[in-house]
This record gives structure tokens, C-alpha cells and sequence, in this order.
């Protein structure tokens, strides 16, 4: 799991659906932001993706680079690659993310009204498999449960023994999603010039701008 402060890894991706297919190296030198979102989430077309346009826009192509990552780690049969082409190639959205948008008036035909400008990867899946998920589990229960170790020993092989189960009886497994220990979508990840993590950043808060100013302006 890449720690903030830490050094960036490529996203494993299984397919480029818009834009050319790049790496993380490709842009070095520059400051990173990395929108990953799935396409059964009605925040991250509410939220998440308008502030990525939005930000991009503002800011000119050799100083920032923006990158949209599809994932799915959850409602596989509609976060799939079908309908995130038929999103690319029509703007048509599909399960919540048509409903919620539809009760908002985002959507025009069951449409968006808007487009996604800059390059769209997808998130690789795997199957889940139990080579290093010890390691994994430590990494989760590190991360996500405080005072882990105020439990007793019992309570504390419970949680493992639920975490254990959870990991394996998964459909899929994302691997970006996964190797930066993300907790769920839209979430946004700023890489400044030297490849170094800085924001890992679960929703939208408005401030996007602010933090991309911050890191262009460091030497």
C-alpha cells in the first residue's frame, strides 16, 4: 500500500477507453491528478468528475496532467467495461447514477451533460487470491482499525478471521484500487513533479485547486 509521502506506482490497467495509453512516467515533471471513479456512482459524477473537469480546465495541459480511472469494487455487473464505453461514447449512465441524476435534473435523454476531457483508463480486476493476504490483512487492520492491539487476543482473531473472509469471497479484486489502499469512490490521488503521493483524498471538498497551486508551486 503507497503511503502518502511515498513514491507513486503505475496504475495496473487493463484497458485505455479514451486518450492514449500512457504510464505514470510519461509525466514526470509534472503534478498528477489521478480521478478514479466507477461508473455505478452517482457522487462521483455529482462531485468527483465535475471538480477533475473543472480543475483541468483551469489549469493548462504542461502543468497539470489528469487522468480518469475507472474502478469497481462493488456492483461488478454495472461497473463493467460495456457501460463505461456506451458513457464515453454517449454520455448514457446507468443503475444509481441514472437515478440520482435523473431526480437532480443532470440529465438530458438519460444523458449527461457534460463529457469527460482528458484520457480514461480502466482499473484491472483480478481474482482474489490468497498469496500474501496475510500481509494484506495486516495492511487493512493497520489502516482502518484503531487500537487493534487493545483488543484481546480472541476479539482480535475474530476481526481477522471477518476481514480474512471478506478478502477471499470477493468477486474481483482492482489492483490500482488496491495497491493505493483506496476506501471507496470518487476519490482523487495528486502525484507532484517528483512522482511523490501527496493527497489521497476520498470525495470532494472543493479545495482541489488550492492543492494543485500548492504543489506547482514547489520547486
Amino acid at each position: 500500500m503507497i503511503p502518502l509521502g511515498g513514491l507513486a506506482k503505475d496504475w495496473v490497467v487493463s484497458e485505455w477507453v479514451q486518450g492514449d495509453p500512457a504510464t505514470l512516467g510519461d509525466f514526470h515533471g509534472k503534478v498528477v491528478l489521478i480521478e478514479v471513479f466507477q461508473v455505478n456512482c452517482p457522487g462521483c459524477f455529482l462531485y468527483g468528475l465535475p471538480e477533475a473537469i473543472e480543475t483541468r480546465a483551469h489549469f493548462s495541459d504542461s502543468e497539470l496532467a489528469v487522468i480518469g480511472l475507472a474502478t469497481a469494487f462493488e456492483d461488478f455487473e454495472l461497473n463493467s467495461l460495456e457501460y463505461l464505453r456506451m458513457l464515453i461514447d454517449t454520455g448514457e449512465v446507468v443503475g444509481e447514477t441514472k437515478r440520482v441524476l435523473q431526480e437532480r435534473d443532470w440529465l438530458t435523454d438519460g444523458r449527461l451533460r457534460y463529457k469527460i476531457p482528458f484520457p480514461v483508463a480502466v482499473d484491472k480486476l483480478v481474482k482474489p487470491s490468497s498469496d500474501g493476504l496475510e500481509t494484506q490483512l495486516d495492511e487493512v487492520i493497520r489502516r482502518d482499525i484503531t487500537n487493534f492491539d487493545r483488543f484481546s487476543y480472541g476479539e482480535q482473531a475474530r476481526i481477522r478471521d471477518r476481514i480474512r473472509k471478506f478478502m477471499l469471497d470477493r468477486e474481483w479484486v482492482p489492483l490500482t484500487f488496491e495497491q493505493y489502499g483506496l476506501h471507496g469512490t470518487p476519490t482523487s490521488l495528486l502525484i507532484d513533479r517528483n512522482g511523490i503521493l501527496r493527497y489521497n483524498i476520498f470525495g470532494a471538498d472543493g479545495h482541489m485547486q488550492a492543492r494543485i497551486r500548492e504543489l506547482l508551486n514547489e520547486k
